[in-house]
């Protein structure tokens, strides 16, 4: 409630496009408190774009209501208008396909650079772009009379944090596979990293390993 509340209207392509950058510009001007002072909150811009363009998209346009975009230090909300369609529901809403507006879907996407480029991958996209950004992912929920997606400007566990709960299901993890659940790419990133935690008691080469085979395992010194 910083100020009044901004309308955007227009078409449907036009609506997104000012949506994404009026509420990018907002979102730059919000400053939070951090160890090292004060900083600029940060979304990945593909997040905001999939998760809005989705809204616009996707709303029950037989409601007489607006989309709703709500700005706070700590995360971004967007209100859509209507239910989840048909058998869709926050669990398997990345992995299941229903277009409600299926006419809208497809006219959009023959726009020149189509908000919807890739028909039918927005949300799994904005999940992407929120795990390498290191954010933990949107939440998706049914919220009364509006479909809810929030942004959260939160970070997901530590490297370390995601290897050790890694261990406690599996009796080793080797780098590729701590690359993957930790979102890192560069291999020798990622070899730092084990060598830190093993330097600090967290973790030990498994014996009998080459460097082309070597894989980790909780420390047996963890804890004395």
């Amino acid at each position: 409630m910083d100020f009044d509340p901004i309308s955007i209207e227009g078409c449907a392509y036009d609506q997104i496009k000012s949506a994404v950058q009026k509420s990018t510009e907002i979102i730059e001007s919000v400053r939070i408190n951090t160890p090292s002072g004060l900083a600029t909150v940060a979304y990945p811009s593909t997040a905001l774009h999939e998760v809005i363009t989705n809204a616009v998209l996707h709303r029950d346009y037989s409601i007489a209501d607006d989309i709703h975009i709500r700005i706070f230090d700590n995360r971004v909300e967007v209100l859509s208008p209507g239910t989840l369609p048909a058998h869709i529901t926050p669990e398997n809403i990345l992995n299941e396909r229903f277009a409600r507006n299926g006419a809208i879907v497809r006219l959009i996407n023959k726009f020149p650079n189509p908000p919807n480029k890739d028909v039918g991958e927005g949300l799994n996209t904005a999940f992407n772009a929120m795990r390498e950004m290191k954010l933990k992912p949107p939440v998706v929920s049914q919220d009364g009379g509006y479909v809810k997606v929030i942004l959260k400007h939160e970070a997901l566990a530590t490297p370390d944090e995601l290897i050790l709960d890694f261990l406690k299901t599996h009796d080793q993890i080797r780098n590729k596979e701590a690359r993957d659940i930790c979102f890192i790419g560069s291999e020798n990133k990622m070899k730092r990293i084990i060598q830190t935690m093993i330097a600090n008691g967290l973790l030990e080469l498994v014996p009998g390993k080459t460097r082309y085979t070597a894989a980790y395992r909780l420390s047996r010194r963890r804890g004395k």
